[in-house]
């Protein structure tokens, strides 16, 4: 499939401001692969789909995890808010027959980013925070670090989400945790050199 019928495809299932971010965030995906070095043409891909499910209903979205055969853990299951990434990686599988394990982890992975992300999750992740639409308390400072430092902007990235879930009180993915540890740590040891 082309990029078009991909943004056809996700056009149909989403409210023009959703569609407006994907848009966004497959630009900067392709902006940020081609100054990282990963495939643009898959960043593409996966930023225009990564929230292909975010406006499916919880029932829609559990009928897709369970037909990719995908095992939520209880925290998946209770966190509702984790589900659109997981269905959406479902979706892709289940309905448009992408079987890139890299595509199909920078969709699954983009809200919570985990340890050991590939490059292009790295980029997905980032892009879904810093595209054109963006406007929290904070985003000048994460388009700064992205554009000096791709792993320091999943770093400040983790580190915001971390913060922010705890501010309000909310469950926190151990992917994000385990994440931002081996960011951490990883930063660090390129400090003491």
């Amino acid at each position: 499939m082309t990029i078009r019928e991909y943004e056809e495809i996700i056009g149909k299932r989403m409210k023009s401001a959703r569609f407006k971010h994907s848009k966004n965030v497959a630009k900067e995906a392709v902006r940020l692969a081609k100054k990282y070095g990963a495939d643009a043409e898959k960043a593409e891909i996966a930023g225009i789909l990564h929230d292909a499910t975010k406006e499916s209903s919880e029932d829609e979205q559990m009928k897709l995890i369970e037909k990719a055969g995908i095992e939520l853990t209880p925290l998946e299951r209770s966190s509702h808010k984790l589900w659109h990434a997981i269905s959406g990686a479902a979706f892709v599988q289940v309905e448009l027959g992408i079987t890139d394990p890299d595509i199909i982890n920078a969709i699954r992975y983009h809200t919570t980013g985990r340890s050991g992300m590939s490059l292009l999750e790295k980029v997905i992740f980032i892009a879904d925070f810093t595209s054109a639409e963006r406007d929290y308390d904070g985003v000048d400072k994460m388009r700064k670090a992205a554009d000096k430092n791709l792993d320091e902007a999943v770093l400040e990235g983790m580190a915001f989400t971390i913060s922010d879930l705890a501010q309000r009180k909310l469950t926190i993915a151990p992917d994000t945790f385990m994440g931002y540890n081996e960011v951490s740590f990883i930063a660090s040891l390129k400090k003491k050199k």
